[in-house]
């Protein structure tokens, strides 16, 4: 790859943001929706990507029509295979950015500010995924194995798909040909697929419907601000500086040093990330591979948590400004959407067709029954804002629920962004992408273990996920609101 053709590339996804926001301003319906510019940039890639107007173009070919063109245009889309090859790239770089950044300028909370924050999340997150493990393998063990035909590891797909993405189903193609089923990958691809794009689309439905039944916080209906703000627009005498010179720019730029401060973060989680790896390769690689396919950006993640040590610790001068790293990750974030949304395959799906209809149709219909029904009732406040987070990346990896936080909370009003960050260091390391998603497949071939046994292993770790929200979690919030209720009748 040239590096004009990565700079071409970057252009191409600048220019798209620029358009998306001229729609924003313009189209009525794109702010009623309450569509980020990057969703819609996103939108506008993908119908002129390879499979939307590549195919068209195909089918243009084939009938003797524009053929050179048509040709050229069939296998890239308008962009070109080079440009769509730089793009399906970015999406796993910029996630570590956007994770590496979430702690950097912020005051570390206590441990039990943190377990308080991440616990209702935790449970939510736990139960949603194992769920979708439970709801597959029952499918594959009841219906699809027998009327269908297909492996009893196709169980494994609803999680591996919706919570791991096309990042995880890609890196798990060895693993399905090793067990002689490679069509696994193809549909894990749709798969993800599907649950990226429902979990945006879902998600901003939902969205939609909370903010007219009163059930958001950070935006609501009777609040929707003036028509320059509806279409994204800071009036005049409302602005405010988005970021700290906190640095004289003679010596070096405020924004160059925080850059460098979220790429140490990465670069100490990417050094966590390869000695987890080594130890896993000198101690049971032979038997299960499981660190090979844990993503980067949790520990990209607890690699901020130890610069923001330091920082709090040396940093005498208040250099680290919170405002400038948020602005880096708003850029990173978005292009990261704009660029997955470009490179989404919507051709994965062709054998098989009923079960990932089944699979997929269950997998949603699961995803909005824990939202609607158990959001509510695990988390403490804000549970809207909380668990459309949480909605999102059941359905369309970690990236995908902070699009829609940025949606429903676009100026961190509410605790769903720590909440949903330190969730992420105990939940990623297992599911999405992590030891559980890697091992799933061997153990459910696994004559120690099988289906049945994983089926049991899941079903007992989503019990355990409800107890803790539902009971353990809920009766401590009681107990502790009944004490200061006490409390104050004492000093009163």
């Amino acid at each position: 790859m040239s590096p004009d053709t990565i700079g071409l590339a970057l252009l191409l996804l600048g220019a798209l943001l620029l358009v998306s926001k001229l729609v924003r301003v313009k189209w009525r319906l794109t702010q009623k929706l309450y569509l980020p510019g990057s969703i819609i940039g996103g939108g506008i890639a993908l119908l002129l990507g390879p499979d939307v107007l590549g195919r068209l173009m195909g089918l243009l070919a084939d009938r003797g029509i524009a053929v050179e063109f048509a040709e050229r245009t069939a296998e890239g889309g308008l962009f070109g295979v080079d440009v769509m090859s730089v793009w399906s790239a970015l999406p796993g770089l910029l996630i570590s950015v956007v994770f590496a950044g979430l702690f950097l300028g912020k005051r570390l909370p206590r441990m039990r500010e943190a377990v308080d924050l991440a616990g209702p999340n935790l449970a939510f997150g736990v139960t949603v995924a194992s769920g979708q493990y439970v709801i597959g393998t029952l499918l594959a063990l009841l219906v699809l194995v027998p009327f269908f035909n297909v492996p009893v590891i196709s169980g494994a797909l609803i999680e591996i798909g919706f919570l791991g993405g096309h990042g995880t189903a890609a890196g798990l193609g060895t693993t399905f040909e090793q067990v002689g089923w490679g069509e696994g990958q193809d549909l894990a691809l749709g798969m993800a697929t599907v649950g990226l794009l429902c979990g945006v689309i879902l998600g901003i439905v939902l969205i939609n419907w909370g903010v007219r039944r009163g059930k958001t916080v950070a935006i609501s209906a009777q609040n929707k601000g003036s028509d320059r703000e509806q279409a994204g627009l800071i009036e005049r005498e409302n602005r405010v500086p988005g970021a700290m010179m906190t640095v004289h720019p003679s010596s070096m730029d405020p924004l160059t040093l925080h850059f460098g401060l979220v790429g140490l973060a990465i670069i100490i989680g990417q050094a966590l990330l390869w000695a987890l790896q080594g130890l896993e390769h000198l101690l049971w690689a032979e038997a299960i591979e499981i660190m090979a396919y844990v993503p980067l950006f949790p520990l990209a993640m607890i690699g901020g948590i130890i610069v923001q040590m330091f920082i709090d610790r040396f940093d005498r001068n208040g250099i680290v400004d919170g405002q400038t790293v948020e602005r880096i990750q708003g850029l990173s974030l978005d292009v990261l959407i704009v660029a997955a949304m470009a490179t989404l395959s919507v051709r994965a799906i062709a054998d098989n067709f009923a079960t990932f209809a089944i699979l997929a149709l269950s997998g949603i219909l699961w995803c909005l029954f824990a939202f609607l029904f158990l959001a509510p009732r695990i988390m403490p406040d804000f549970w809207f804002e909380r668990g459309i987070g949480e909605f999102g990346q059941s359905m369309g990896v970690t990236a995908t629920g902070m699009v829609l936080m940025r949606v429903v909370d676009p100026q961190v009003r509410t605790p769903a962004y720590p909440a949903f960050g330190y969730k992420q260091l105990v939940f990623e390391p297992f599911f999405g992408g992590g030891l559980v998603t890697a091992a799933a497949i061997p153990l459910m071939m696994s004559p120690l273990v099988g289906p049945w046994g994983f089926l049991a292993i899941m079903a007992v770790t989503m019990t355990m996920a409800l107890l803790l929200g539902l009971v353990v979690l809920r009766g401590r919030r009681r107990k502790e609101r009944t004490a200061g209720h006490k409390r104050r009748e004492v000093l009163g």
